[in-house]
């Protein structure tokens, strides 16, 4: 018989939240897979847990070459064990690569279920929870961060993110510009820990604040586009999405055709208002 891949989730910062199963699988596992080994022995010495299974290291730079070791450990019995630095494995974690090998082979998945950053922050926001979408990261180079957000811009789910301290300014900076100054979002911090904030406000408003700086674990959450019909963008909004698409590095051919798109609207309309609004540009601009 195959083994059982268990997906544990673990505290997103207050210890007290783990799961009542948490223990039970650290204790019985005969492998348990960690992002960072050190992290496990400060979590199983919080829980009072001994692991009397292998454990080793499964993080994003060895998880290629470590999960066809595991993938044998399970079709030979085993039960193995992932568990990540915080919240559910998979879910900007490493894990997606070993649950698929997993169900290739037939072996059997369950889980742990535990602490979301995702959930937590969506519920907290303030914002539409019925229906959102997970974006992840967002890339670290601005013309890709441009291009990313642009594809969604016109989607009316909630958005929710995840970011780095360092980057959270340029990244509400480029959804104020992307997404319109006044939508709304959320920007939670250091989730269940001690110095917990969640800051809700408009997004330039938020880039603002965040430029100061900002610490620790970040989820953003963003209000959806709203359900407008073309007779509500005018035209200087239209010239605005275009000239957005093409510092992302679109052709303006391009941008208009999808700012057309986005607005329900013919081609022409877009470019006779980008033509429009270059002829009332003052010259030299």
């Amino acid at each position: 018989m195959t083994g059982t891949l268990v997906l544990a989730g673990t505290p997103i910062g207050d210890i007290a939240d783990a799961p009542p199963r948490l223990a039970e699988e650290l204790a019985g596992a005969d492998v348990v897979a960690a992002e960072d080994t050190r992290r496990l022995r400060r979590l199983t010495q919080a829980l009072g847990v001994t692991v009397r299974g292998r454990v080793v290291s499964y993080f994003e730079g060895n998880e290629s070459a470590r999960t066809p070791e595991l993938v044998e450990e399970l079709v030979g019995g085993a039960r193995v064990l992932l568990v990540t630095d915080a919240g559910m494995p998979s879910v900007s974690d490493p894990g997606y690569r070993l649950v698929a090998a997993a169900v290739e082979r037939d072996v059997k998945v369950t889980a742990v279920p535990g602490p979301s950053a995702v959930l937590t922050a969506l519920a907290l926001s303030g914002l539409p929870v019925d229906r959102f979408c997970f974006e992840g990261f967002l890339p670290r180079k601005a013309g890709e961060r441009l291009s990313r957000l642009q594809e969604v811009a016109g989607e009316r789910r909630t958005l929710v993110y995840f970011e780095a301290p360092h980057r959270l300014d340029d990244t509400l900076a480029a959804m104020a510009e992307v997404f319109g100054a006044d939508r709304r979002a959320a920007v939670c911090r250091e989730l269940t820990k001690t110095y917990e904030e969640v800051r809700r406000g408009p997004l330039a408003e938020l880039a603002e604040w965040a430029a100061e700086g900002v610490r620790g674990e970040i989820t953003v959450v963003v209000e959806g586009a709203p359900e407008t019909g073309p007779e509500e963008l005018d035209a200087g909004e239209l010239v605005r999405r275009v000239r957005v698409r093409e510092e992302a590095g679109e052709r303006r051919k391009e941008a208009i055709a999808a700012v057309a798109v986005e607005a329900g609207l013919p081609k022409r309309v877009v470019f006779d208002a980008v033509v429009a609004a270059k002829k009332d540009a003052p010259q030299g601009a």
